[in-house]
């Protein structure tokens, strides 16, 4: 269920295509020669010198197309927002001044305005008991949600929160973010999925890799400066995707933000929740049931 928080590796995190020289550090027996050496024995300098530039031209092919470990980012608190803790967030967007935060759970799952500053919950809409909901984002005049295992989105007047429409996909629905073009979803699988925003109908997919390994568990996005950003589910990592390539171009490790002392013992759950101010480049990260909104600025790691 999607409410467990027993800890999940990161698939395709440290375990992609091998580097040219050695083992991994992670993975001290899994090595990858460059190229084969030349047999031993062979006297013949003519040969010897044919069998090193081919081995050399091997080597530089290989190196060339080995892919370096994306970077890590640490984060450093600018402000705490308060947060409703019986929100298990599911999708947060940051808009005109307001947080907008779909929550999940089968008969308290809800869409909801709240006020940055107090966290105090401005306008609600709760959904059917049947439904679990899932990620939530903004267009034009609208805000579009998702559930879980239904295969059912909806559709809200971005003012009143009232229902508009709906529409239907296949499997799952986790996560939605937008670019100004398209939507932009997952569906916990390594696939990210493009809608058309106007007719919510899918128009492709992208495969997210981290050093050539697939990346599983993506879950609530954001589309902040030309990158999508996903929480990896029952982690404390966000990886930064490039939209064209679908490689992992960062990590940022947020492991401490919420501090023990802040977590209540069978209620607080996992990291989930990104939302950007484009204007004031102001980046928000919660999770399921937490206290606090953050708002934090990215450190890089040496």
């Amino acid at each position: 269920m999607r409410y467990q928080t027993a800890p999940h590796p990161v698939v395709g995190r440290g375990w992609g295509s091998l580097p040219c020289a050695g083992p991994r550090s992670n993975a001290p027996t899994a090595t990858r020669p460059c190229a084969k050496r030349p047999a031993c024995g062979t006297s013949d300098p003519m040969k010897i010198g044919m069998l090193l530039v081919a081995v050399l031209l091997a080597v530089g092919a290989g190196c060339a197309g080995a892919e370096g470990a994306a970077p890590t980012y640490g984060y450093k608190v600018v402000e705490r927002y308060p947060h409703d803790t019986g929100a298990f967030t599911q999708g947060l967007l940051y808009l005109d001044g307001a947080i907008y935060e779909s929550t999940g759970l089968e008969g308290r799952s809800t869409i909801r305005k709240a006020a940055l500053e107090t966290g105090r919950v401005i306008q609600q809409h709760t959904l059917p008991p049947q439904y679990f909901g899932e990620g939530l984002i903004n267009w034009k005049d609208k805000l579009v949600s998702l559930t879980w295992r239904s295969q059912l989105g909806f559709v809200y007047d971005l003012k009143t929160l009232t229902p508009k429409g709906q529409f239907r996909y296949p499997g799952e629905g986790w996560g939605l973010a937008q670019d100004g073009r398209r939507l932009i979803m997952s569906d916990g699988t390594p696939e990210l999925r493009f809608l058309d925003p106007e007719t919510l109908q899918e128009t492709g997919r992208l495969t997210v890799t981290d050093e050539g390994q697939p990346v599983g568990n993506l879950n609530e996005l954001e589309y902040v400066k030309g990158e999508i950003y996903a929480n990896v589910w029952q982690t404390d990592l966000i990886a930064r995707i490039d939209p064209g390539s679908g490689k992992v171009k960062g990590w940022i490790d947020l492991a401490g933000l919420l501090g023990p002392l802040d977590r209540t013992p069978g209620q607080t759950d996992v990291l989930n929740g990104i939302a950007y101010d484009a204007e004031g480049e102001r980046l928000f990260v919660t999770g399921k049931n937490w206290p606090t909104l953050f708002q934090i600025e990215l450190e890089k790691r040496p």
